[in-house]
């Protein structure tokens, strides 16, 4: 008999044997008692048991079977998260699953185009590595723009001929958040046809901002979500289009309050929750999806429609068809919270089997260490004289910080100078912000101003700065931003504040420059360490390195640094420092 035939011999086998369970003719393995269902086809709650057989739910009812009391307990689907950035926890997937998982996280879909614009293949290849190693179902989309523009200097080039081998692997659902939608508005051939390589698929979307024709231009492409609103208007627009809005609460980017009213009866099944990019000590302080579904009832989101948002609706959309639901059929993937205000999670089941029970994975020793890529830092001749910047006109741009925004705002204002360069001014809240290539030792060093950080002495400095993740630094004067930057150079990547000449806070980031292989309590301590230095020299902003990280994103507007120059993300081209054009 052939190994197909064999195979289609045994999943009949135990199909047969999960219908008999359903029927009540087998016992079921494990008899969830006494809890209330949330029922999230119907959006209400029902008072029943719930049978688990073979890894999936066989029935709602009375069953026989070992037993386990949940009384007044709600029964939940496991929570998805349909878009996140795991590099931006700064953990590992290994660290980040032991984190998330006793939270209610039951699966992710990741972009992993942060690790992947430093590494290329290889850092999506380690990646991939945990797609069946975790208690997490752990998919990806393909980076879709890795460069993220041709703005920046990254590491590696992802294109076509690397998307291919990877269209067919398990733990790949589709194309990642398209980021060029000045591309794809301008009929960019290779934009185009990485969307075609995913006929019909899931492709999802990065549009912020965009309207009227240009989005339907963009619709048109073939594009299925965005997670990119910050206005109420924008997102019905998105909805109204098609379009399924993600709605975001990260660390930076908090917009889950202000899109929520676009939340309607109507509106509801086409709507997911989403972090995107959440740093340690949020996670390991406020947590991960229970967070953001207690956020949105306190802003007055109906609980279960809540939880649909973060079940059924992403696994929907990411065709997951077993999973989002506590039905027959459906996969185990089971949370049981206390309540459906605070969502504290009392237990989570994954295939059936308890894996987390009061905040703790119960056996850790599922989660096996892997080897992984550590960061090269290539860079050119780095000396203070690459951070000097000569005035050249009486007026300058300077980019303004949005408080709990990724965008920002260009001003034009008097250049801060003396003895003919350009001066941090603190007392103006006017700080340097410098670029510093890392990949492939071009010596680039981007220079700009930022206004919004506070910062009154010393500078900060990260290795995670997207997309491209080049080093980028902001500091009251020239000296300390130096001193910061080769700080990680030497170590390899992470994040560093440096006053008085001396490095006074520091993380390390091994992994690529931009994850740790340490335990979330410990990096979470040492951010917060971070934070706290950065607090007591001025900054008031929560979290600095999270906003100055995204400070050279230049496919976000509306003013953006790069290594090679400061971008007018609208034009999408490089602008002068000097001038008011």
């Amino acid at each position: 008999m052939s190994k197909p035939q064999l195979e289609s011999i045994t999943k009949s086998t135990r199909l047969q044997k999960r219908i008999m369970a359903a029927q009540g003719k087998l016992p079921a393995d494990l008899v969830l008692r006494g809890g209330r269902v949330v029922d999230v086809f119907r959006g209400s709650l029902i008072q029943a048991d719930v049978a688990l057989y073979d890894g999936i739910i066989v029935g709602i009812g009375d069953y026989q079977g070992p037993s386990l009391e949940v009384a007044n307990q709600i029964i939940c689907p496991g929570f998805i998260d349909g878009h996140q950035h795991i590099e931006s926890t700064m953990l590992s997937p290994l660290e980040y699953a032991r984190s998330v998982v006793p939270r209610g996280t039951t699966a992710v879909i990741i972009d992993p185009h942060e690790i992947v614009n430093v590494l290329g293949a290889p850092g999506l290849d380690y990646m991939l590595s945990f797609h069946e190693r975790l208690p997490l179902d752990l998919f990806i989309m393909l980076p879709s723009c890795v460069p993220a523009s041709p703005l920046e200097t990254n590491g590696a080039d992802f294109g076509l001929p690397e998307i291919l081998p990877y269209r067919s692997h398990p733990g790949v659902l589709g194309l990642a958040e398209v980021m060029n939608f000045p591309g794809v508005l301008a009929g960019d051939p290779e934009v185009l046809a990485k969307i075609g390589l995913f006929p019909g698929g899931i492709i999802d979307g990065h549009a912020p901002l965009l309207n009227n024709r240009a989005l339907n231009a963009y619709k048109v492409a073939g594009i299925g979500s965005d997670h990119e609103c910050t206005e109420l208007a924008e997102a019905e627009e998105k909805l109204a289009r098609g379009l399924y809005l993600m709605l975001r609460e990260g660390s930076q980017a908090k917009n889950l309050a202000d899109l929520l009213p676009a939340v309607t009866p109507a509106s509801l099944r086409r709507t997911m929750l989403v972090t995107d990019d959440c740093h340690p000590y949020d996670l390991l302080q406020h947590g991960h999806i229970d967070y953001l579904l207690k956020k949105a009832v306190a802003c007055g989101c109906a609980p279960i429609s809540a939880i649909t948002m973060a079940t059924l609706n992403p696994a929907e959309y990411f065709r997951l068809p077993d999973r989002g639901a506590v039905a027959p059929g459906y996969r185990a993937d089971i949370v049981v919270v206390d309540d459906l205000i605070d969502f504290h999670v009392d237990k989570v089941f994954k295939n059936g089997q308890l894996v987390a029970e009061g905040g703790t994975l119960i056996d850790s020793s599922v989660l096996v260490p892997a080897e992984f890529p550590r960061s090269r830092m290539h860079v050119a001749d780095f000396s203070p004289q690459a951070l000097a910047l000569p005035v050249t006109g009486e007026v300058v741009k300077v980019i303004q910080l949005l408080p709990g925004q990724l965008l920002t705002e260009k001003l034009v204002l008097p250049t801060p100078g003396a003895h003919g360069l350009v001066q941090s001014d603190p007392e103006q809240d006017i700080l340097k912000l410098a670029v510093v290539e890392r990949h492939r030792g071009t010596g680039n060093v981007g220079l700009g101003l930022v206004r919004g950080f506070g910062l009154q002495r010393g500078a900060l400095a990260s290795s995670v700065a997207h997309d491209s993740h080049n080093i980028i630094v902001v500091g009251a004067n020239d000296q300390d931003m130096f001193v910061a930057v080769q700080h990680l150079i030497s170590c390899g990547g992470g994040l560093v504040v440096a006053v008085d000449g001396k490095v006074s806070a520091a993380l390390s980031l091994p992994i690529a420059g931009l994850m740790s292989p340490a335990p979330l309590p410990q990096v979470a301590a040492e951010h917060a360490a971070l934070i706290e230095v950065c607090h007591s020299l001025g900054v008031a902003l929560p979290d600095p390195f999270m906003a100055l990280s995204f400070l050279a994103l230049p496919v976000i507007p509306a003013l953006k640094l790069t290594d090679r120059g400061l971008v007018d993300v609208n034009r999408f081209q490089f602008v002068p420092l000097f001038g008011p054009d």
